[in-house]
């Protein structure tokens, strides 16, 4: 700050809102995170028949594990930060949903009905504590770490509904990829043709295109045996993994599915400055109402006050009682300085009043009677 120049005129640096850890949701999301879903299943059954499964969850634990700790120390989406994350959420929640199947015997009926009862109840606590599910809002840690927590779980419940579809009902793996696709087609002809609310149709859609890419990739790397075409799952897997890279390559290359930070630094914020100078946006600091009463001052007689009012420092009423004085016996303890006068005269005697009362006047030649003083000479004294 020069010399002379106020604290309210030093120029601030412009703020900006926190910046968004997810993508824009585009084609080209919805492209790679199908390519993701069919990668993770296919990596997941490689490497519990390549090396011991018990090395295999802990290698995909430990993948997920250093992901995460990227992702969230992020401070923006960064492409291939993020789609790294999901990719290793495919793999371990792969592995966690057959680890229940194969290592504990439970049938894919119950873990499809516990996987998707973890996802409720985690969609109700997000929802409860941030009151949204939007995926526009992941701003804040917290609500990163719900949503990662949701993307586990989408993905656990995805892989058990499509072990599901393809061998505890029969239906194999082709007819339950063609079934998945036109189930995943319904939320989204709904929200386009029918205005069916943006959230419910995104998440439905996201956890359908667990089992649409799970399904294909088994019956691409399955052997003909049991319905594929026995191309290998490590065949599937590398090949997935190159079209994930170019495609995330291009979206960071092309940068089209990054949200652009808004700056607050408006024409309308502009203009509430003094010498056109921006200052960081009290609406995000402090929220909408609270900012406007510090750039304007509380309403009062019908108009507003710049600065700290007396409403804003002592609230309403004190600040009326600081105005006019409280009331005391039906009048104002401090009364505007055009009563003191007034009050002045009806309860002191007057000057002349008290110089008459210590000293008795002489009478004078127009007296009516001896020792008193002439009638109406004084007669405001007696009002």
């Amino acid at each position: 700050m020069t010399t002379g120049e106020r604290w309210w005129d030093e120029p601030l640096p412009p703020a900006a809102y926190a910046a968004s850890k997810v993508p824009l949701i585009t084609a080209y999301f919805w492209i790679i995170k199908l390519l993701t879903t069919a990668m993770g299943e296919a990596t997941s059954d490689y490497m519990v028949r390549a090396m011991n499964p018990v090395i295999a969850v802990c290698l995909g634990a430990i993948g997920f594990a250093i992901s995460m700790v990227l992702q969230f120390r992020a401070k923006r989406y960064v492409p291939w930060i993020y789609w790294l994350a999901v990719a290793m959420v495919a793999v371990f929640g792969t592995m966690a949903a057959d680890v229940l199947h194969i290592k504990f015997h439970i049938p894919y009926a119950a873990s499809t009905v516990f996987f998707a009862v973890v996802l409720t109840v985690v969609f109700i606590l997000w929802y409860r504590s941030e009151g949204t599910l939007s995926i526009h809002s992941i701003r804040t840690p917290r609500r990163e770490l719900f949503y990662w927590t949701t993307v586990l779980s989408t993905f656990a419940l995805g892989t058990a509904t499509g072990d599901l579809t393809a061998r505890t009902l029969g239906l194999g793996y082709l007819a339950s990829g063609f079934l998945f696709t036109v189930a995943i087609a319904v939320p989204l002809v709904a929200h386009w043709r029918f205005g069916m609310n943006p959230i419910l149709a995104f998440w439905i859609a996201y956890v359908l295109t667990r089992p649409v890419g799970a399904s294909f990739a088994d019956y691409v790397a399955f052997p003909q045996s049991v319905g594929g075409l026995n191309a290998g799952h490590g065949t599937v897997a590398l090949f997935l993994t190159f079209l994930i890279v170019i495609f995330v390559g291009y979206v960071t290359v092309t940068r089209k599915d990054v949200e652009e930070v808004a700056e607050v630094t408006s024409s309308a914020a502009r203009s509430r400055h003094r010498r056109d100078v921006p200052q960081r946006d009290e609406e995000y600091w402090r929220g909408p109402q609270r900012a406007e009463e510090d750039r304007r001052g509380p309403q009062r007689d019908g108009g507003y006050r710049r600065g700290r009012t007396e409403e804003y420092r002592r609230g309403p009423q004190r600040a009326e009682e600081y105005r006019r004085g409280p009331r005391r016996d039906g009048e104002y303890r401090h009364p505007p300085r055009s009563q003191h006068r007034d009050r002045r005269r009806f309860e002191e005697p007057p000057r002349r009043a008290r110089r008459y009362e210590e000293s008795p006047y002489e009478a004078g030649p127009f007296d009516e009677e001896e020792g008193q003083p002439p009638q109406g000479f004084f007669a405001w004294d007696e009002r």
